[in-house]
């Protein structure tokens, strides 16, 4: 199985990179005290730095808001991951805490303010991608029970033809969400080759530590850019 971000992305977002950790024989059904302090850490950091401010309009935020408009994306209407993650944190309503993985993302998500997703590749043998939608997608929105269809060219992440993320960093699916059984986990951290690249390995070493320590785990981790398109998993 391999990880791909095929050839158009980078044709958009040039300065597009990811950093990658794939996880392997996690147990997700226990408590973890541990992650439960780091998130409560993070969202209160967060609370601090954003009082009183407006998101986005946060440095740290308008280079994805501007790949939005690039992609063709309205980032008032459809807000990037982290930047719909903060705004509920500034508006103070915090955060739910979900399940240790995902809490463990979003710990080290809002640390280093960089968009993070999770996704649950047990059971698959197709690559997951970044690509283009296509006629055939199809993305089952958390929560729901009928499919809907990505517009043609979005860009998505994807398992063969079931989308993962609609709208790149936007919102993931039903398919691959992190559940208490989920043990085989690919975490992707988006972010861009001339702005935040350091921030993006440091969130990427510290999570793939943390997978290591926390859940006793089998670790690999890899970064993509235009220069290196995929890697496996």
């Amino acid at each position: 199985m391999y990880f791909r971000v095929e050839k158009e992305i980078f044709d958009k977002l040039p300065n597009a990179c990811f950093g990658v950790v794939m996880a392997r024989g996690i147990d997700n059904s226990k408590a973890y005290p541990e992650i439960e302090r780091l998130l409560t850490e993070s969202i209160q950091t967060a609370a601090l730095h954003f009082d009183g401010k407006k998101v986005k309009e946060e440095p740290e935020i308008l280079p994805y808001r501007e790949a939005f408009r690039t992609l063709g994306i309205n980032p008032n209407k459809y807000l990037c991951s982290i930047e719909a993650l903060f705004t509920r944190i500034a508006k103070g309503k915090g955060m739910p805490y979900i399940n240790p993985v995902v809490d463990l993302g979003n710990a080290v998500s809002l640390k280093y303010t960089l968009p993070m997703g999770a996704h649950d590749l047990g059971g698959s043998s197709e690559d997951i991608c970044i690509r283009l939608a296509k006629d055939g997608d199809t993305f089952l929105p958390f929560g729901a029970d009928t499919e809907e269809t990505p517009d043609v060219g979005e860009i998505v992440y994807a398992v063969g033809q079931q989308v993962r993320t609609r709208r790149w960093t936007w919102r993931q699916s039903e398919h691959g969400k992190i559940t208490a059984d989920s043990s085989d986990i690919f975490f992707p951290i988006d972010g861009f080759t001339d702005f935040n690249k350091d921030n993006v390995i440091k969130a990427q070493t510290e999570l793939d530590k943390l997978l290591k320590n926390i859940f006793q785990c089998e670790t690999k981790i890899g970064f993509i850019d235009s220069n290196n398109r995929e890697m496996k998993l």
